[in-house]
Formats: C-alpha cells, structure tokens, sequence
C-alpha cells in the first residue's frame, strides 16, 4: 500500500507529457487525413464577399441616379447563356444585381460595372457610404467672367515745367496739389485742378527718385539718387530732417498709413525702416540680391512688400524685422507694386507678365498678360481699374478682377522730343480715382480722365466667354 502511494505521488516529467499528447493527437487524426474537407459553401461565400468589398468596394454599386446600359435583347440571351467560373466576377455581378433590375444579364450587368469604375464622375450627387466614391473630383472648365465695363480713358492736360525725365509722383491727401520730383534735382508741386506750379523746392544734387506727402503731418518727403533721404516742412518750405544710411541710391520710398515710420529702398540691395521723428533708423531688410525697385507699405499684413530686380518679392514682418514670404514666379526684374485700394490684393510688374497676388500668403491670382514692354509703373484705383506704363509710351488699361485689358494708349512725345523719350517712369491716381497722373521722359506731366460721354452701348466690351488655360506662374 506504502508503494502504491509512493508511485502516484511521483512527479512526471514535462517530456513524458508532450510524448503523450503527441501519440493521443496522432491517434486521433490518423483514421481522417486522407479524408477531403466537405466544402463549406457559406464560408466561400463569404470570402468571397470580403475579397471583392476589400479590393472592389468603391465599384461594386452603381451611383444613385445613374442608370445601366442595356444592350439588346438577342445579346442578352447569348450573354446570359455563358457562364463563367471567376469567383469574383460572380460574386461582383450578385452585387450589382441586387441594385438593378432583374431583367438585366449578368453580361450587361458586368459591362456597366467596368463602365462605372471610373476615378472622376461628372456630376456627383450626395452619396452615402455604400455608394460610389471618386477619388478625384472633376473640375469646371475654367472660364474668364465677364469683365466690369469701365470708361475708357483719354488725355485731359500735358504740363510742362521740369528740364528732366519727371521721375515720380505723389497727390496730397486732400486732393488739391500734387508733387512730382525730376531729373532736374526739383521738387515741384502743383495744383491738381488748374495744372499751374504752385511751388519749386531745391535741395537735393541728383535726380529725385521718390517722392510721399505724408496725411498724418504736414510733411513731405523725398529720395534721390544723392543717397539722400530728406523731410520737408511744408508749412515753411524747409528741410528739417535728413535720414542717413543708405549706401547709393535711393529709388523708392513710402510711409506706412497708421504708424509714424518711413520705409525706403535703393541700389544698395536693402530697405531701411526709419522712425519719422527721431531719424534713428529701425530695420535694415536685407534679404535682396539687386536693386530693391519698388516698396509699398499698408496697415495690415504684410506691412511692408519690395520688389526688386533680382525677380523676387518680399514680405517682410515689421516687428521681427525679416522676411516672412518671399515670391519667385517673376523671371525679370519686378521694377513696380500696387496695392489695390480696397481689396486685400496687390499686382506686380515685370517684364515677362503683371501678376496679381492675394495678402497675407502671397497666393498666385492670374497673369494679366500682352504688356510686353518693361513696364515701370502701376496705379489703381477703387473702381478696379489697373494701368501699367512702359518704357515705350504704351499704357495699358485693365480689369483688376478678370484681367482683361479693356483700352491701350500711346503717348505722344512732346515737339522737341525723340521717339526713345516716350517712356513712362511713374504713375498714380488721384484721391477720388478720376484722374490718372503719368510722369514721362519727355520731361511733361500728363493728366487723363475718364470720357464722359461713353456708354455701354456707345464703346462695348469686346469679350467673349472663351475657355482658356491659366498659367500657374
């Protein structure tokens, strides 16, 4: 009895036990390994369900509304007559069968399922999960709109009074004198209504590339190519203060509509912030790798944008002091800017194309192409009315919106004057937007205006809604 005890007491090995489970599974499936598995037709079916969802789900339904192409009755007898033994061609056909009528064949129903596997469906109504899913949605054809009907434009007045090349203009903010700076080292100020000098200031030594009344004091102020940046008191025709940093020219310069700084840009490749009062300067915005053409400034983002002839333009962050989008598209040198006066948009001119952009990312709008001179101006005004001036004479009148050039203009050079002085170094218009100011090399000053006996009917637009192409740059 003591042994028995002592033999069920004693412990069994871990190889004894996986010898035994091995001899009882041999054993058991000894007598059924020759046997074939009975086929279990639910469980294929359903395989086969998941394999065609998983790799044909997207094609498998036909579209709500869309209906399946029936061929004629002969081809459905013979089609239907053929049988097929592709598992998923069957499995397909059940499930577009169970959407579509009962009298459709199989053929039918699987020539409409190839039909139908398209990425891009035109037209493509509210679908719901089980439903067709393009994986591209298709495009309209991208078609000009019609282009607002403005009133051609024509020459009002030619002024004379500078002995060189007038290089730039600017109109003070209550619109009853403008400024204009020249080749001749002047300043001159003239009435807007009457055309007559009212003023000549003198003091830079070279010709005078930039000119901005200021709306916030009674101040004006001035660039040239004398490195000089120079503010005047109007009340007592003076300089009171100079801004000194740049390295050559000064070609551009504006002053921001809310804060007390003035920006300024020339050959040296930089534009140089400065505090209006105290003539510290603020920034240096270096960045360019020519000569920074043009720079505008506005209220909100960007604050301040150049151009330059390196081909690229640059938004710069005020506060921070550097660059935060620069724009390649251009191919040639960006010599001009505008900033529409309403929109949140602004147009650059160069060369190869006017382009149009949209704040604060800078996104591409469209090319406002057929200008194909080096254009060194743009103005623009709050009817959407956007003129690009050349070195040839030629000015160009366009649709902000649709960019379509709704009238051309040639200028005519003064008696005295030689063909090549016929270009047009600077434009802007007036406060109200009625009058266009063009500063040109015959050393004159040209004021045009809207023609008031012009209608729809009498000068229409010649457009027509023409399918075209938009170039990405």
């Amino acid at each position: 009895m003591a042994d028995t005890t002592t033999t069920t007491d004693r412990p069994i090995s871990v190889h004894s036990l996986v010898f035994r489970s091995l001899k009882r599974t041999h054993d058991l499936f000894l007598a059924n390994q020759n046997t074939p598995v009975a086929p279990d037709e639910t469980a294929d079916a359903i395989t086969r369900k998941i394999k065609a969802k998983d790799q044909y789900g997207t094609v498998l339904t036909l579209p709500k509304g869309m209906k399946p192409h029936v061929k004629s009755t002969t081809e459905t007898t013979e089609a239907s007559g053929e049988a097929t033994s592709d598992d998923t061609t069957e499995n397909t056909n059940e499930t577009v069968n169970d959407t579509i009528p009962p009298t459709i064949s199989n053929t039918d129903v699987t020539s409409t399922t190839t039909m139908s596997n398209a990425l891009v469906v035109a037209n493509k109504p509210q679908q719901t999960s089980n439903q067709l899913q393009a994986l591209v949605s298709k495009k309209p054809a991208s078609v000009m709109p019609k282009p607002q009907w403005h009133a051609p434009w024509k020459l009002m007045r030619v002024i004379s009074g500078h002995l060189g090349w007038v290089r730039c203009v600017d109109v003070e903010p209550a619109n009853e004198w403008f400024v204009t700076g020249a080749a001749d080292r002047v300043i001159k100020i003239w009435d807007l209504a009457s055309g007559t000098l009212k003023l000549s200031l003198t003091g830079h030594v070279s010709t005078v590339r930039g000119v901005a009344v200021s709306s916030r004091q009674p101040y004006l102020f001035s660039a040239g190519e004398d490195k000089q940046v120079k503010c005047w008191d109007l009340e007592c025709n003076k300089v009171i203060r100079h801004y000194h940093g740049h390295l050559s020219a000064v070609y551009a310069l504006s002053l921001h509509p809310t804060l007390d700084i003035l920006v300024s840009c020339g050959r040296d490749s930089v534009a140089r912030v400065w505090d209006m009062r105290t003539k510290a300067q603020i920034h240096c915005l270096t960045g360019h790798t020519n000569t920074v053409a043009d720079v505008k400034t506005q209220a909100g983002d960007p604050s301040v944008v150049t151009g330059s002839h390196d081909s690229t333009i640059r938004f710069w962050d005020l506060i921070a002091g550097r660059t935060y989008c620069t724009l390649t598209h251009h191919k040639k040198s960006v010599r001009s800017l505008a900033i529409h006066p309403k929109w949140n948009t602004m147009a650059s001119a160069s060369p190869d194309n006017i382009k149009e952009w949209r704040f604060p990312k800078g996104e591409f709008i469209q090319n406002l192409s057929g200008h194909s001179a080096i254009v060194n101006s743009l103005a623009s005004n709050a009817d959407n009315v956007l003129v690009s001036g050349a070195d040839n004479g030629s000015l160009y009148f366009w649709d902000w919106k649709t960019g379509y050039n709704f009238q051309r203009l040639q200028t005519i050079p003064q008696p005295g004057s030689i063909d090549p002085e016929m270009g047009i170094y600077a434009m802007t218009f007036d406060q109200s937007g009625s009058r266009l100011i063009t500063c040109e090399a015959d050393k004159t000053i040209k004021i045009y205006k809207e023609d008031e006996t012009a209608t729809e009917q009498s000068h229409p637009v010649d457009w027509a809604p023409n399918i075209f192409k938009r170039k990405r740059y």
